[in-house]
C-alpha cells in the first residue's frame, strides 16, 4: 500500500478501511521488537480514533514525554511524577523505558529473577552442605595426625590454627577457578533461554564482581566452620585419648549434634504437616522447608542412620558369601565412613528428585485436565488475534453446532501465604457470549454451583484458588483486573479443572476495556468441518491443541531439568570425591587383608557390595524425603499424589549406583596396584 491507498484492518472495534497518509521507515526500537517476535508490523492513528481502536476508549496504555532543549529528564521526571500523584501511573526514565515499550524485557526480568532466585538459593544450600562434607571428612582423616601433634606438645590453639591456614590457603584459591566455568555456564545458560524464548535477544549477560564475591567468601566461611566443627574435639581432648581415638572409631555420636538432628527431624515433621494441610502457595513454600530440614537431618544424624541402614542391608547381605559379609562388618564399624558416603548420593537424589517429580507431577496433571477438558470438535488460534467477527463467521459455517471464543489474559487475586497476603497471577478465560454454550465445548469439572450464572458480576473459579483465596460459593472474589481496576465479582461456581484450563472463568463483557488487546485467542468449535474454519485462523483438534500446550511448558521443563542435573552434578562430585578419598584412606586395611590371604578379586568384591550399600541407602533415604516433600505439595497444588515416571527414577538410581561403584572400584585397584599390596 501506498500513499492514498485503502487498508483494512482487524481492529477491536471491528473489520474497517483506513485511508494510509503517510509511510515511516522502522528504528531501532521496531526493528529490535521485530526480532524478539512481539511487535510486528506498527500503524499510527489519530488521537481521538486510536483509543476507539485499541478496545478501552478513554484510557492509554503509556504516555510519552519529550523534554524540552536544557531541561534536566530527572527534573521533569519528578515533576510529571508529582502531577500524577495519586493516579496510579508510574514514571520511568532512561533503560526502564524499555519494559513499557517492549513487555518482553519485563517478562524476561521476572523470569530470570525467578529462575536466579530460586536456582542461585537451593545451589548455594547444595554447594555448603557438600563443600562441608568434603572438608570435615579431610580434616576426620587427619585424627591420628593431630593426636600424634598433641603428643608432641602442640596446643588446642595450633591445632585448631592449623585447620584454619589450610582452609585459608585452599577455599579462596578453589573458589577463584570455580568462578571460570560459573561464568561460562551462566552465559551458556542465558543463550539457551534465549532460543527458548524466554529472554528477548536484546538482552545481554553483564558479569559482575559481587556475585563471585559472595561466592567465594561463603565458600571460605563454609570452609573454616566445618573444619572448626571436625577439628574441635581432636584439638580439646588430652593427647592420650586422642591417639585412642584415632586408632577405633567414636561409636557414640556428640550430644549437640544428635540434639540438633533430632530437633531438625522433628522441624521437618511439623512443616511436612503444616503442608499437607495447606493448599496452593502455602503448601510450596512449606514443602521446601521440609527437605532443606531432612537434609540437615541427614548431615546431623550421618552416623546413626548409616549404622541403621548397615544394620538392614547387612542382613541382606550375609547371603552373598565372605566379601558381602565383610562389607557389612566393615559398614557397621565404620558407620561415620559410611555416613560421609551416603550424605551426597541422599542430597542428589533428594533435590533432584523434588525438581523433575514436581514438574513431572504437574505436567501430568495439567495435561490430563487439558485433554479432558477440551471437548470441542475444532480449536481455531490465530498469532496476532482472532478477527472480531470469528464467532458470527463460525457460527454460520455448515454443521456447526456451537462456537465460543475466548480471550485469554491474567487477573491479580490476593491470596494467603506464609502467614501473609500477596497478589497472585491466575489465568482468566474471558468466554464471548452466553456462557451457557461454554459446556459444549468445554468440560471445567464443575463441583458446586452452575456456569449458567457466570455473567456480569459473576464468575466461577478454581477450587485450589477457591481455598488460596479463601473464598466459596455465594462470597466475593476480590481481583485487580488487567489494568489494576478493582473488582469483586460474586463466585457462583467452583470447577476442579483449574491447573490444565484458565482458574478463573468470566463473560468477556467483563474485560472489555480492560485489557490491552481486544481479540480473542482461541475459538473452540463444536461441529462442522476444518475447511470451512481454516479461514479464520490454524485449525486442530483437541488433541493438537493439547499438544501445542504442552510445548509451552517446555520452558519450564528444561528450567527444572537443568537445575536438576547442576544440583545432581554438585552431589556427583562430592559423592565421587568422597569415595575416593574414603578407598584411599584405607590403604592400609586393604594391604592387611592381602596379606592375611585375600586376592585382589574378593578385596574389589567387599568394596563393590559396600558400594552397593552406599548407593543402595542414598537411594533410599533420598526418595523419602523426597515423597515426604511432594506429597503435600502436589496435595496443595493438584489435588493428587506426585506422578513419578518408573524409567525416570530407575535412571535417577542407576546413575547413583554406577557413581558409587566407579568411584570405589577404581581407586581401589590403583591402591591395589601399589607395592606391597
Amino acid at each position: 500500500a501506498g500513499v492514498g491507498d485503502t487498508v483494512v484492518l482487524e481492529t477491536a472495534d471491528g473489520r474497517a478501511g483506513f485511508r494510509v497518509s503517510g509511510l515511516a521507515e522502522a528504528g531501532a526500537g521496531d526493528t529490535a521488537r521485530d526480532g524478539a517476535g512481539g511487535g510486528g508490523a506498527t500503524a499510527w492513528f489519530a488521537d481521538a480514533e486510536a483509543p476507539v481502536l485499541a478496545g478501552h476508549p478513554g484510557k492509554a496504555d503509556a504516555i510519552a514525554v519529550m523534554a524540552e532543549d536544557g531541561v534536566d529528564p530527572h527534573a521533569l521526571a519528578v515533576a510529571v511524577e508529582k502531577a500524577l500523584t495519586g493516579s496510579g501511573a508510574q514514571t520511568l526514565t532512561g533503560d526502564d523505558r524499555g519494559e513499557v515499550e517492549d513487555h518482553g524485557l519485563a517478562y524476561a526480568k521476572e523470569t530470570l529473577f525467578a529462575v536466579g532466585g530460586s536456582f542461585g538459593g537451593i545451589a548455594t544450600l547444595v554447594a555448603v552442605f557438600t563443600a562441608a562434607g568434603t572438608v570435615a571428612l579431610s580434616v576426620g582423616q587427619r585424627t591420628r595426625e593431630f593426636a600424634l601433634l598433641r603428643a608432641v606438645g602442640a596446643t588446642p590453639r595450633q591445632i585448631r590454627r592449623a585447620v584454619a591456614a589450610e582452609a585459608l590457603l585452599v577455599a579462596p584459591l578453589a573458589g577463584l577457578l570455580g568462578c571460570l566455568p560459573g561464568i561460562g555456564l551462566a552465559h551458556w545458560w542465558f543463550g539457551q533461554m534465549q532460543d527458548r524464548g524466554a529472554v528477548p535477544e536484546a538482552v545481554d549477560v553483564h558479569v559482575s564482581g559481587f556475585p563471585l564475591l559472595a561466592a567465594v567468601g561463603l565458600g571460605l566461611l563454609t570452609a573454616l566452620g566445618a573444619g572448626w566443627a571436625a577439628g574441635r574435639r581432636p584439638a580439646r581432648i588430652k593427647p592420650g585419648q586422642a591417639l585412642a581415638e584415632a586408632s577405633v572409631e567414636r561409636l557414640r555420636p556428640g550430644v549437640v549434634r544428635t540434639v540438633l538432628g533430632l530437633a531438625s527431624v522433628g522441624g521437618g515433621s511439623v512443616l511436612a504437616g503444616v503442608a499437607a494441610s495447606s493448599a496452593g502457595a502455602d503448601a510450596a513454600n512449606a514443602s521446601l522447608g521440609v527437605v532443606m530440614l531432612f537434609m540437615l537431618a541427614v548431615a546431623l544424624l550421618g552416623p546413626i542412620l548409616a549404622r541403621l541402614c548397615s544394620a538392614l542391608f547387612g542382613l541382606l547381605l550375609r547371603g552373598g558369601g565372605a566379601s558381602a559379609s565383610l562389607a557389612a562388618a566393615n559398614s557397621r564399624t565404620n558407620s561415620r565412613r559410611l555416613a560421609s558416603a551416603i550424605t551426597p548420593i541422599v542430597l542428589a537424589m533428594a533435590f533432584a528428585s523434588t525438581l523433575v517429580f514436581m514438574h513431572t507431577s504437574e505436567s501430568h496433571v495439567a495435561s490430563e485436565q487439558l485433554r479432558d477438558g477440551i471437548t470441542a470438535d475444532h480449536v481455531v488460534t490465530a498469532p496476532a488475534g482472532l478477527p472480531g467477527d470469528a464467532v458470527a463467521r463460525a457460527a454460520r459455517a455448515p454443521g456447526v453446532d456451537a462456537a465460543v471464543s475466548l480471550l485469554d489474559t491474567q487477573v491479580l487475586v490476593p491470596v494467603r501465604g506464609g502467614g501473609e497476603t500477596s497478589l497472585q497471577a491466575t489465568a482468566v478465560q474471558g468466554v464471548s457470549g452466553s456462557v451457557a454454550r461454554l459446556a459444549r465445548v468445554q468440560d471445567l469439572d464443575v463441583r458446586e454451583g452452575s456456569l449458567d450464572r457466570v455473567g456480569e458480576g459473576r464468575v466461577a473459579i478454581d477450587r485450589t484458588l477457591a481455598t488460596a483465596a479463601d473464598v466459596g460459593l455465594g462470597d466475593e472474589l476480590s481481583l485487580l483486573l488487567p489494568d489494576g481496576t478493582k473488582a469483586a465479582p460474586e463466585v457462583v461456581a467452583v470447577y476442579g479443572r483449574g491447573l490444565g484450563l484458565p482458574a478463573v472463568t468470566m463473560d468477556r463483557a467483563s474485560l472489555d476495556g480492560h485489557v490491552t488487546s481486544a481479540f480473542a485467542d482461541t475459538l473452540l468449535v463444536s461441529g462442522g468441518d476444518a475447511e470451512s474454519l481454516g479461514a479464520l485462523g490454524e485449525v486442530t483438534d483437541a488433541s493438537g491443541y493439547a499438544l501445542a500446550q504442552n510445548v509451552d511448558r517446555e520452558f519450564g521443563a528444561w528450567a527444572n531439568y537443568m537445575m536438576a542435573a547442576v544440583l545432581g552434578g554438585f552431589a556427583a562430585v562430592a559423592a565421587v570425591n568422597t569415595l575416593v578419598m574414603t578407598v584411599l584412606d584405607r590403604r592400609r586395611e586393604l594391604r592387611t587383608l592381602r596379606l592375611v590371604g585375600s586376592t585382589r578379586r574378593q578385596v574389589l568384591r567387599m568394596l563393590g557390595w559396600e558400594s552397593l550399600l552406599v548407593s543402595a541407602a542414598g537411594v533410599a533415604l533420598g526418595t523419602a524425603i523426597a515423597m515426604i516433600t511432594l506429597t503435600p505439595m502436589m496435595r496443595g497444588l493438584t489435588g493428587e499424589l506426585p506422578h513419578v515416571p518408573p524409567l525416570l527414577y530407575a535412571a535417577f538410581a542407576a546413575t547413583a549406583a554406577a557413581l558409587a561403584l566407579t568411584a570405589a572400584i577404581l581407586p581401589a585397584r590403583a591402591a591395589l596396584r601399589e607395592r606391597g599390596a
